[in-house]
């Protein structure tokens, strides 16, 4: 019997963790349980493990990389979370160009520590750094999500032996996306880091705490001696915006997606079944 939902996140910038959590509130409301947050985006979040019983529905997601759940959240996917017989929902954000195999693999992993995943989702949103899927959520989006919460309910209200969920034609993971500049060649920017404008910073520090890979000096925030994931929380929630990319592969890239991706991309989900 459940007695709780627990929803866990990695978000950088807030997209996957506004879905997640209102997931969990609207199963909440429907199934008359109390909702649990935590959130393992941040370095603090990424140390302790968590075990999960049979009277716990988890929502869990993380935004997808390269067509893959980001390769820096996917140790701690593996190694911090483990259920037993526990109850699950994947979810996965994409920035309107594909999800690829990101859904696919975040439910392979929790299957494969302990979690039943009964129902799956992928739901584009805008992108973090080009200027597509700004019109996201959808009416589409909107009904994507309210059929998920509804056959989650009432599969889980059935008391009846949970099904793993069917993902379309379960193709195994593929390899990592490569991006693309506007000449259609591999756009090479790993090493890409944010820069400081010097005239609009006023070293706030906020760049430094919301960086999940604790990469941003907060003595000096100019200085990012750690790895950069693009993610862009330094950009998003800077105050005085301040930071920025003029990596010139970055740009070729995001060039690019605004100029292929511009129609919207859908919503997809994959319903429990009793």
């Amino acid at each position: 019997m459940l007695t709780q939902i627990t929803t866990v996140v990695f978000s950088p910038t807030g997209q996957t963790r506004t879905l997640v959590e209102q997931l969990g509130k609207t199963l909440g409301e429907k199934l008359g349980l109390p909702v649990n947050h935590e959130d393992f985006t941040l370095p603090a979040g990424q140390k302790e493990k968590r075990q999960y019983g049979p009277d716990t529905l988890v929502v869990f997601g993380t935004p997808t990389y390269a067509g893959r759940v980001p390769n820096k959240a996917l140790p701690f996917v593996e190694t911090l979370f483990e259920g037993k017989g526990t109850p699950a929902l994947a979810l996965v954000t994409y920035g309107n160009r594909n999800y690829d195999s990101s859904l696919t693999e975040l439910r392979n992993e929790l299957q494969d520590h302990g979690f039943v995943v009964l129902g799956a989702g992928a739901f584009a949103a805008p992108h973090a750094f080009a200027q597509i899927g700004g019109e996201h959520p959808t009416a589409q989006d909107k009904e994507a999500f309210a059929a998920l919460a509804q056959a989650a309910a009432e599969v889980l209200k059935s008391g009846k032996p949970l099904k793993p969920v069917t993902l379309g034609d379960e193709k195994p993971v593929a390899p990592y996306y490569i991006p693309l500049g506007e000449d259609g060649q591999p756009a090479k920017f790993l090493k890409a880091k944010p820069l400081t404008d010097s005239a609009k910073c006023d070293h706030c520090g906020i760049c430094a705490k919301v960086c999940p890979m604790g990469s941003i000096n907060p003595e000096n925030t100019d200085e990012v001696p750690g790895i950069c994931i693009k993610c862009q929380a330094c950009v998003m929630y800077c105050p005085q915006k301040a930071k920025y990319f003029d990596d010139a592969r970055f740009l070729s890239h995001k060039a690019m997606l605004e100029s292929h991706y511009q129609k919207l991309a859908p919503s997809v989900v994959f319903l429990p079944k009793a």
